[in-house]
């Protein structure tokens, strides 16, 4: 089995630990670490972690590409780099000693079309060689200048050629996306709110919103909550399963959805069951929560919090 991490606007991500964030003051760090970052980054890392050998593609530019791509490289993901003429951006996590954690999140570059039109057909072909033994992940946001149909465009081109398709976006992009039918989807709550145009404030709730992502085109969803678990839809006329979360004292939350995603990935080509599918997936959440950086998990956490984790099947008329 092979699977591909579709990045088209990575980051270098800095975790920066201090004792207080105050606006308008002059802060002097306890710690600040650069990590090869990005949502599709995390996701490879966890799939590294969990023994497989993703293959990694996205946009790297300058100085800070060189580090992102040099840094998977040592964790063992193998890469393919689309060049670009403008440097990847620097994400940057604060850590307050209380526990509050603060982004400052960059905006991605805008690619030129020539690059963009390399990008795709490296994805393409990848695809093609990859066909039904490949599952493709396409996570995070756009930089500027790509359309809101980019991940559309390259999901129905990866379906036609039989991978697996598994998507982690927002707003409109993902909106766009859902017609060309993925295999999977996970918005966060806020994400799938904005989407749905409704609130989730329990699981009752997102019992209901996960079923309407499937019947805008996703093949199977889930919805990430927080503190209140995940829930997961396998398919059309298919009951909810909700994954509690694991209670435990966070580092930082930053990079779990990733995780998730990883799981599902995973889970998918192994054929674990429903159940064994929510359980992984929460437990890689709850071990990236104590990671050293967004998708550094570490094995022997993800097998304790899996053999803690609890599934609950939701009544089915929900």
């Amino acid at each position: 089995m092979m699977f591909l991490c579709v990045s088209p606007n990575p980051a270098v991500d800095k975790r920066v630990l201090l004792d207080e964030l105050k606006p308008g003051q002059i802060h002097r760090v306890r710690s600040a670490r650069a990590h090869a970052g990005g949502k599709a980054a995390h996701v490879a890392m966890t799939l590294r972690t969990l023994g497989e050998l993703p293959l990694w593609i996205g946009f790297v530019g300058g100085e800070t590409g060189a580090d992102l791509v040099s840094g998977l490289n040592q964790l063992g993901i193998r890469t393919q780099a689309c060049p670009t003429q403008k440097k990847t951006r620097v994400n940057l996590e604060f850590i307050e000693d209380s526990g509050r954690v603060s982004e400052i999140l960059e905006p991605g570059c805008p690619p030129t079309e020539l690059e963009v039109i390399e990008f795709q057909k490296v994805c393409e072909s990848a695809f093609a060689q990859g066909q039904k033994e490949l599952t493709v992940i396409f996570s995070g946001s756009l930089p500027r200048g790509l359309g809101v149909g980019f991940y559309a465009s390259l999901i129905k081109s990866a379906n036609s050629f039989g991978c697996r398709t598994l998507l982690d976006t927002s707003g409109e992009p993902l909106h766009e996306a859902l017609a060309a039918c993925p295999q999977f989807v996970k918005p966060n709550r806020q994400e799938a709110e904005a989407l749905l145009g409704q609130g989730i404030i329990d699981v009752s709730q997102g019992a209901l919103a996960v079923q309407r992502l499937v019947s805008l085109g996703a093949r199977s969803a889930a919805i990430s909550l927080g503190q209140q678990g995940l829930l997961w839809c396998a398919g059309r006329g298919q009951p909810v399963y909700h994954g509690p979360a694991i209670v435990l004292q966070a580092r930082s939350t930053v990079g779990c959805g990733d995780a998730v995603v990883a799981a599902f990935a995973y889970a998918t080509t192994r054929g674990c069951t429903e159940e064994q599918t929510v359980k992984l997936a929460t437990a890689c959440a709850a071990a990236n929560c104590l990671a050293d950086s967004p998708g550094a998990a570490r094995p022997a956490d993800i097998e304790n919090f899996r053999k803690q984790a609890q599934v609950n099947l939701l009544d089915e008329s929900v």
